[in-house]
């Protein structure tokens, strides 16, 4: 994505930045404050659908200038109207972003320390310092106001082994903030587990909330596909080829997959609530992509393990390469696969 769309947006900020290196000096009668019906509010009021990965790119970039905007320009409004505390938090946050403008930074800072003092806080918190760079970031960030930024997203990848007897393909893994709130994530459109050969196809599928999923039967006999995974259950009843079934996912987690029909079928729906989330290829290898730097909780589940796994993970400028995890395979496969009134059954033998 070109940066030179968000060129405006990014002069008015580095603009609104300048008024306030020119604003008199601390201590002075401040002006009045726009009136409220002038503030355009902490959400985005933009209309920004997003239909491809392009456009999620593109709302990612957008809402990150305008959180900027607003924690510079709301932490002004709360030192005129005398919150100096608030001031605090809003600049102190906004210095704490990641590939933040050099000219942003160094009006802002010492406004930071000033409203903290006054706040009755030290002066120089901890949350306001500067990140550490490498030289030849510094040597970028020293660039004059108009340069190409650097980029709003970063990709995650690594490699997964274990996962038992099925290996790691097919692990879902995402990322959800540790310091601050995960987007919402898009519903997904177009996903299909299909009936194919008295197996689903694909085993496992993650999508994200609020996707709809069309379970299309695509053999020459009737299918009958069912969960008991609350609060996804469903049932689909007797189906024959060439029909479908759509379920909207609406929850969070793994959803078990099977045929009231065919014992031997099953297979998973995972829900996840983040727009960062990806599935493991047949060789364990994994991208996340479109994730901006910070920290993060990072989350796998796999069907051969007994509980997911959790880790911190902080993703910076560059990203995060080579990461490696282990799958646990210390889960055992039921015996017997339940009927969606949930007895148990055996599995039956030729149809």
């Amino acid at each position: 994505m070109h940066s030179s769309r968000f060129q405006p947006f990014r002069a008015f900020a580095v603009a609104a930045v300048l008024q306030l290196a020119a604003a008199p000096v601390l201590g002075a009668p401040a002006p009045a404050p726009p009136p409220p019906g002038g503030w355009l509010g902490e959400e985005l009021p933009l209309p920004l659908a997003v239909r491809t990965p392009q456009d999620l790119s593109v709302k990612q970039v957008a809402e990150r200038q305008y959180l900027i905007f607003n924690l510079l320009a709301g932490g002004k409004l709360a030192w005129d109207n005398g919150d100096y505390a608030s001031a605090a938090t809003k600049w102190e946050a906004l210095l704490r972003l990641g590939g933040l403008d050099p000219d942003i930074d160094r009006v802002i800072r010492p406004l930071a320390r000033e409203a903290r003092a006054r706040a009755g806080g030290s002066g120089a918190p901890a949350a306001t310092e500067a990140p550490v760079t490498t030289g030849t970031e510094a040597r970028a960030s020293s660039s004059a106001v108009g340069a190409e930024p650097r980029p709003a997203t970063v990709n995650v990848t690594g490699t997964l082994s274990g996962g038992g007897t099925l290996g790691p393909g097919g692990a879902v893994i995402w990322l959800k903030r540790s310091n601050g709130e995960t987007p919402r994530p898009a519903p997904a459109k177009g996903k299909v587990v299909n009936q194919r050969n008295k197996s689903f196809a694909p085993h496992v599928l993650a999508v994200p909330v609020g996707s709809k999923v069309d379970f299309r039967n695509e053999d020459a006999i009737f299918h009958n596909v069912f969960s008991l995974s609350k609060p996804n259950d469903f049932d689909t009843g007797l189906y024959r080829q060439g029909a479908s079934y759509t379920q909207t996912f609406k929850k969070a987690g793994p959803v078990q997959i099977l045929c009231n029909i065919h014992s031997s079928m099953l297979g998973y729906v995972y829900v996840v609530d983040t727009p960062y989330y990806t599935q493991a290829d047949g060789s364990g290898a994994f991208t996340i992509k479109g994730v901006p730097p910070g920290e993060y909780e990072l989350s796998l589940w796999h069907e051969t393990a007994s509980s997911e796994h959790h880790q911190k993970l902080t993703v910076g400028a560059d990203g995060v390469r080579g990461l490696s995890i282990k799958v646990a395979g210390d889960r055992r496969s039921p015996a017997f696969l339940p009927d969606k009134s949930g007895k148990p059954r055996q599995a039956q033998l030729g149809y």
